[in-house]
């Protein structure tokens, strides 16, 4: 017998909580059309509703329920949002951006999380999806199982390397050359990186623009001039960071500027800073990237990168919705430009 599916597995997989997913599900208000169908397609694709040979439906047919049979979906997989800190702020806002378009299309979404999909098969039906849109790292393993259904793939923030697919980036290598250069020209010359590259593609783009400012300035790099995240909870993160500067206290030789590989790392820093009672931007400039929300609720406000992450999503809906009509064309790569967003976190040098 098939085990029962609960409320939080529905809620696991859409990014939602328990209280969402049963008002949604018991017809009260208080939800957002869009979140409720999501809701009810996870939960029709997960055998919600037809548990032990019974559709548990049949009493409670609403006008919703009927346009949901009428729709196609598309499946959207993102990395595991619980794991990876605040970046569930980026990833949510790529998925607005996905959700508005769907949504002025006629069409829905599923949503899955990738720690939830080793078997594709089990979770949904592939036929029943006009393609898949990957927000984030997606492995090579699920791209291929989709493809084998003849279904188009788009990329958000990655590209696969055994496999060509459309993909979607922000412009991240030229974005962080002009905030580098811009430390450069203010003064600064002893600027540090912050971040791991192998997280996704985005952060080792950003650390190539980086470096190539810094080394067309001849400006040397010191040995640890990038400075690499293994920790993936808040408490090591916290720790990692704090190590490094302390240690960096303790030499004599903390850099003029940080720029971290994305705002969350920046926040941490703001953290760290405070413990370490140094003070921002006097004796330390931070930039960040990426233009999230606790950015300028930050005290001094960031400066960052504004990525436009709403439209990363909206045009990664019509890149599938043309590799649909147009399956022989040569995928694409498109790249949509930033914004640099000079706040408070960074003083000139005299």
């Amino acid at each position: 017998m098939a085990k029962k599916v609960t409320l939080k597995q529905i809620a696991d997989y859409i990014g939602v909580s328990i209280f969402v997913v049963s008002r949604a599900l018991s017809g009260k208000p208080g939800v957002k059309k869009e979140t409720k169908e999501r809701i009810f397609q996870v939960a029709s694709q997960l055998g919600y509703f037809t548990q032990n040979g019974k559709d548990i439906r049949t009493e409670k047919k609403t006008e919703n329920d009927r346009d949901l049979k009428d729709r196609k979906s598309v499946l959207i997989i993102m990395p595991d949002i619980r794991n990876q800190l605040r970046d569930s702020i980026y990833w949510g806002t790529i998925i607005n951006g996905i959700s508005d378009s769907l949504d002025k299309l006629n069409l829905r979404m599923v949503i899955l999380t990738e720690s939830n999909t080793d078997d594709l098969q089990e979770v949904v039906n592939p036929a029943g999806f006009i393609g898949m849109i990957g927000v984030g790292k997606v492995s090579t393993k699920l791209i291929l199982e989709i493809q084998s259904h003849d279904l188009p793939v788009v990329l958000i923030d990655h590209e696969e390397k055994l496999y060509p697919t459309d993909s979607v980036f922000a412009n991240n290598f030229d974005s962080s050359y002009y905030l580098t250069n811009h430390l450069i020209g203010i003064g600064h010359r002893n600027i540090q990186f912050y971040g791991n590259i192998q997280y996704s593609r985005s952060f080792q783009d950003r650390w190539l623009g980086f470096r190539t400012a810094i080394e067309e300035e001849d400006i040397e790099l010191s040995e640890d001039s990038l400075t690499l995240l293994q920790g993936k909870t808040i408490d090591d993160m916290f720790l990692e960071i704090k190590e490094w500067l302390a240690a960096r206290i303790d030499n004599n030789n903390v850099p003029t500027a940080i720029c971290c590989a994305n705002d969350s790392i920046a926040l941490h820093l703001y953290r760290v800073c405070k413990e370490l009672d140094l003070k921002i931007p006097d004796d330390i400039s931070i930039t960040g990237f990426d233009n999230i929300e606790d950015s300028y609720l930050l005290t001094p406000t960031l400066t960052t990168i504004d990525v436009p992450k709403e439209e990363l999503g909206r045009r990664a809906v019509r890149a599938l919705l043309t590799r649909n009509e147009l399956k022989n064309v040569p995928t694409e790569k498109i790249i949509l430009s930033g914004e640099m967003l000079l706040r408070d976190s960074v003083k000139a040098l005299k």
